[in-house]
């Protein structure tokens, strides 16, 4: 249930302009801060479902595993993540967003020791269900929290440190997998993420509230208090809080909550962020994180041939984030993925021509296998991945973002489900090659669908975009930026 604003807390903006304000001489590092915290939360996840990777190896020989309990183990974390994706949405409306990291952060510590002193296969699946609670809750609020306390010029990079984090984690995870499996053993390997989770654990307690969270559910004023600790004029907070309580103004009962989003003026948002999350997970980038060593051994590559390879997949994902990231704000997030989504499309068709060709270790096949393998991660993980996520933490209005970017991180997580749940087995029914190519049709359906339903955001800030909504002029458009930013 989200908490409705009080008559008495939406004060008129005249009086936004009396309240004293106190800018934090920190504010910059405090700034610095929540984005460190953001981007271990990114590589938490990157490293608990990357290291999957790496150990099912090991834990396939320890356990004796089929294909379907590769697929279950790999998988499992998958299903934690879609409900605690939802779950977190409905916490972080109720305590806030600042609080609700906390708890994730604790579930992301427990969660992680659990897997790494699981008994049996069995026991191994329940604790990745249960870290998969965390990995869901935090791509439910870290994005949404960011999006809500960075700048609007900076907020598409801010938030996509969420995504190069990831990027570092799936690196990491995969450095571990290659070099630390023998000298470690898997158990060691899915327990190290407990240390970083207990920093976050201890960092969130000196983190601000989001400021909009703060105009909803204490007043506007204390909303200011939070903007005074990350922005560094009084100019830039008075500005900032008279767009936020102007947008606050035009909420009414119906357009709160799980209500709000059947309301037909925010469909387009709905539709748009939605479709690009269910592309973002189904495009095969995060099918290749957890099997590439899998489909590279069936392609006659050796387990430590395969693992160097998925170690140069790890590093290509985590290179091209960084370089996304710094260009999103500028190139645009439409225009990124209708650029990149093609050519991730060409490039799987090429690596299912070599995956049916069975080329023998060592010959020009294998190496272009490979090379179409590289060009595909450097594609989909420098357009799609990257808007993916942060779409979906600034298309949703206010009133009713907690529960939007729950249903949109479920979407990707479900969306992730149903790929790595049946990967494995659409392998075995179609061959390899022939999985590539279902992967490249999905590829080629999302640049259609960017080009139909997603308008640019780039430049606008969440007001502004809340603004278009209403307004209805939330369409996609051949301009750079379709949503027009609010006037000083």
């Amino acid at each position: 249930m989200t908490v409705q604003i009080a008559p008495d807390r939406i004060d008129a903006v005249s009086t936004t302009r009396k309240h004293k304000i106190n800018i934090s001489p920190s504010a910059q590092r405090t700034l610095g801060l929540t984005a460190v915290v953001a981007a271990v939360c990114g590589g938490l996840y990157g490293y608990d479902t990357g290291i999957i990777s790496g150990a099912l190896l090991l834990i396939t020989r320890d356990f004796h595993l089929s294909s379907t309990q590769q697929e279950m183990v790999a998988s499992a974390i998958l299903l934690g993540a879609v409900i605690g994706a939802l779950a977190t949405g409905w916490v972080s409306e109720r305590i806030g967003r600042r609080p609700t990291m906390t708890i994730v952060s604790g579930v992301f510590v427990i969660g992680a020791l659990a897997c790494a002193f699981a008994p049996d296969v069995t026991a191994l699946i329940v604790a990745r269900i249960f870290l998969g609670l965390a990995v869901g809750g935090s791509t439910q609020v870290v994005p949404m929290y960011i999006s809500e306390l960075a700048p609007q010029d900076k907020r598409g990079r801010m938030v996509t440190t969420f995504n190069i984090a990831i990027g570092f984690g799936i690196l990491l995870a995969n450095i571990i997998g290659l070099f630390g499996r023998d000298a470690w053993g898997w158990r060691v390997m899915v327990g190290l993420a407990a240390a970083p989770a207990f920093f976050v654990f201890c960092a969130s307690f000196l983190l601000p509230r989001s400021p909009r969270w703060a105009a909803e559910n204490l007043g506007i004023h204390r909303a200011m208090d939070e903007l005074a600790r990350v922005r560094t004029s009084e100019k830039a907070v008075r500005r900032e809080a008279k767009h936020i309580q102007e947008a606050a103004e035009w909420v009414k009962p119906q357009n709160r909550g799980w209500r709000g989003l059947g309301q037909p003026w925010v469909r387009p948002a709905l539709v748009a962020a939605l479709g690009v999350a269910f592309f973002t997970q189904c495009g095969g980038l995060e099918m290749m994180i957890y099997y590439a060593p899998t489909f590279l051994r069936q392609a006659n590559f050796g387990d430590s041939s395969a693992l160097l390879a998925s170690l140069g997949v790890a590093i290509t994902y985590c290179i091209v984030t960084i370089l996304g990231s710094r260009i999103v704000d500028r190139v645009g997030r439409r225009r990124l993925m209708l650029i990149l989504e093609p050519a991730s499309a060409l490039s799987l068709i090429g690596l299912g021509v070599t995956f049916l060709m069975h080329p023998a270790a060592g010959s020009i096949g294998a190496y272009m296998t490979v090379v179409f393998l590289i060009l595909f991660m450097i594609f989909n993980s420098g357009g799609i991945q990257i808007c993916g996520w942060l779409l979906g933490s600034e298309m949703f209005p206010l009133s009713m973002r907690g529960q939007a970017t729950a249903l949109h991180a479920a979407t990707l997580w479900g969306a992730d489900l149903l790929v790595t749940g049946t990967a494995l087995s659409l392998v075995q029914w179609i061959s390899l090659g022939g999985t590539m190519w279902v992967y490249a049709g999905v590829n080629i359906a999302a640049a259609l669908f960017v080009m139909a339903f997603v308008p640019e955001t780039s430049g606008a800030s969440l007001e502004d975009i809340e603004a278009a909504l209403h307004d209805g002029t939330f369409k996609p458009t051949r301009g750079r930026t379709v949503i027009a930013t609010a006037a000083d």
